[in-house]
């Protein structure tokens, strides 16, 4: 099924290969096609990662966003798999770069879909979580322009996790998962 430009999904006004107006948009912004050079472009989903890192304390690591989209809300230390980088990999350098520590124990938890809107373009997402844990007595460092501090919070209940500012419903949903597999 064929949807007019804008209707459904993200928008191309000129074709990205020949310039050309005639860009379409099918399968509610699923793929673009221009008749004019034939270029084709499909909105694959994009992958990424989060961990789940509890203390000792039974505390969960949650990192407040230095920026857009949802600045100021809670997340799980995460972020977008690079190219040619399994989601494992990703889980541990996305956690080196945003907390200057070195996961360990890195573990398959569950995976959600989530959309990322960011500067006016969607980004649907397949966001798969890990259990971690950070070595002992560890010092914590955020990343400049992507974390603006770390909050250790006790997550022992379904209520813990409705009432934590979560910028992300996967984020939401695998601490749920996680309660329920404790």
């Amino acid at each position: 099924m064929r949807y007019p430009i804008g209707m459904e999904g993200n928008r191309f006004i000129y074709c990205p290969q020949c310039g050309g107006k005639e860009i379409e948009t099918f399968g509610g912004g699923r793929k673009w096609k221009c008749p004019k050079c034939g270029f084709e472009l499909y909105n694959n989903v994009a992958n990424a990662v989060g961990l789940v890192i509890q203390n000792a304390d039974g505390e969960i690591l949650l990192e407040k966003r230095a920026k857009d989209p949802r600045k100021g809300f809670l997340a799980l230390p995460g972020g977008f798999t690079d190219f040619d980088e399994s989601a494992e990999e990703a889980a541990h350098r996305e956690c080196i770069e945003e907390t200057g520590v070195a996961p360990e124990k890195i573990k398959y938890l569950c995976s959600f879909p989530n959309t990322y809107d960011y500067k006016g373009i969607r980004y649907k997402t397949c966001d798969i979580f890990f259990t971690a844990s950070l070595p002992q007595n560890c010092t914590l460092k955020p990343q400049e322009g992507e974390v603006d501090a770390f909050i250790w919070k006790k997550i022992a209940t379904k209520e813990d996790v409705e009432n934590c500012p979560l910028a992300f419903d996967s984020a939401r949903k695998t601490l749920l998962k996680w309660l329920e597999e404790k």
